[in-house]
Order: structure tokens, then sequence, then C-alpha cells
């Protein structure tokens, strides 16, 4: 999917909502728990209820690979049921990889060739050769960490050179590597003040900004400071959408919720001039 289709379906899908989904074994509602692959159960029925309220999914890899072999089974599988029942739907695999050059060659064709989502989230603090070899691969999209919306972001993010504070060097600079039509980037909505300075070094990208919904990020302040042309945005909400509840009816509560961000994202869009 390229930035123009994405687009499209920000407009199509009346918001700009992208759906988490951190399936945790241990919160899967009680009824789904005699299934055969509890987990792929649980996100089919997510999918189902919600896909035409978002624009993409975002499967937190850490929460498969938790489950040895057979979380990865139940990855491919979910990547797989989008695939085949909403193919407009962008797949971003939240892997947050990066390695040395020929470790993310490897781990670009384990998520692109093997898994076929569309976009990887990529830590870039190992340079450009641990960048690169994801965006070898056309139509795929590389979202780089720049500012991240946990407590420990400040550690290093904020830490000041000559160059300017880290989180800014890290867009300028990896800027050189890809494009707005290949690179996004990971911006947190619980420093959605600062998404102004992100936007201003980085005026076309994409910018994935999770921390809305259960973390307390504020959609409106997103919307402010993070907004272009093209919406330019993809906002992130799991925990809030996929566990509303965890009871028989979970799906429809996780419909409802998803329901009530498009509706304010949709506001958001109509006051911006983007519908």
């Amino acid at each position: 999917m390229d930035r123009k289709q994405l687009f499209e379906q920000i407009q199509q899908k009346r918001g700009f909502l992208c759906i988490g989904l951190d399936t945790d074994v241990h919160k899967i509602p009680p009824a789904l728990k005699d299934a055969s692959d509890p987990v792929f159960a649980f996100n089919q029925e997510i999918i189902d209820a919600t896909h035409d309220l978002c624009v993409a999914y975002k499967p937190n890899v850490a929460f498969y690979e938790s489950l040895g072999a057979a979380g990865w089974l139940s990855l491919e599988k979910t990547v797989r049921y989008i695939r085949e029942k909403y193919p407009e739907q962008l797949v971003i695999a939240d892997a947050k990889r990066g390695d040395i050059g020929n470790t993310s060659g490897l781990y670009a064709r384990a998520f692109f060739e093997k898994m076929d989502v569309d976009a990887v989230t990529v830590a870039p603090y190992m340079g450009e050769d641990s960048v690169k070899p994801f965006l070898a691969y056309p139509g795929r999209w590389v979202i780089v960490l720049a500012l991240t919306s946990n407590k420990g972001a400040s550690d290093f993010q904020f830490l000041r050179s000559e160059a300017g504070l880290l989180f800014e060097s890290v867009l300028k600079t990896s800027q050189k590597w890809g494009t707005p039509d290949n690179m996004m980037y990971v911006a947190g909505a619980t420093r959605a003040q600062k998404l102004k300075e992100v936007r201003e070094l980085a005026p076309g990208h994409f910018l994935l900004v999770p921390g809305v919904g259960a973390q307390g990020g504020s959609l409106q302040e997103v919307a402010r400071y993070g907004m272009n042309a093209q919406c330019g945005l993809l906002v992130n909400s799991s925990r809030a959408i996929i566990y509303a509840s965890d009871g028989a009816d979970f799906a429809q509560k996780a419909r409802d919720a998803a329901t009530d961000v498009q509706l304010e994202m949709e506001g958001l869009l109509l006051e911006a001039g983007l519908l």
C-alpha cells in the first residue's frame, strides 16, 4: 500500500485509526479459552467487528513470541486472515527490530516475505545499516522509532548535543535513507506538543502515534500538532479497544470503543478540510 492509497483509505473510513492487536492470552475472554487457537479466535472476532472503522492493524510481536512456536502460528494466521478477508487494511508488525546489516536483512525477509506484512517498526540506534535492509522492499514501509510514549524515553531521546536533541538527530539523519513514500516515524501521543517539532522536521511523513486511550494521550492535541495535508497520522489504540470488555460481548464492546474514536477522528478530518 502506497501513501496515496493510505490517504484514500483514511478518507473512505473517515478516520485514521490503527488498532493494536496486543493479544494477551491471559486476558482473552473465558468463552474463547477452549478454542483450538484462542489468540487467533480472539483476533478474528476483533477484526470482524472493527475492520470498517480502522485503516490499519498492528500486532505487537512480543505478545505472540511469548507463546513460542504456537504464538508465531497465531500471528501468521492473523495476518493471513486480514490479507484474505480485508485486503484494504495496512498490517504493521510492531517488532522494533534493528541489528547489523546482514541480520536486519534477515528480519526484513522474515516479516516482508514470510509474514507478508506491510510495515515493520525498526529501532535506529545502530544506524543506517540496521535500517536500510528494510527499505529494500518496494511497496513496504519502515516505521522508525523517533519519539516514543514510554516513561523511559527521556533517558536517551532528549539528550542534547551540538546537533540538537537525540530524537531530532534521528529524524534529520534517517530522512537521508528513506522518503515519505517508504518511511514513517513513531511519535508518542503522551508527548503531543513535541509532535509539532516532529512535524516541522518531517513534514511529509506519516506518523504512527501510540499512547491514545489507555495511556492517556489526547487525540485533539495529536491532530493539532501532527496532521498534515494528507492527514499524515495513524493513531494507535490497543487496550482501550480490544479489552473494552472481558465478557461474551467483547467484540461488540470493542466495536463501540472503536466507533467512538472513529467519530472523533471524523470530526477532526472535517475540521482540517480533508473530507
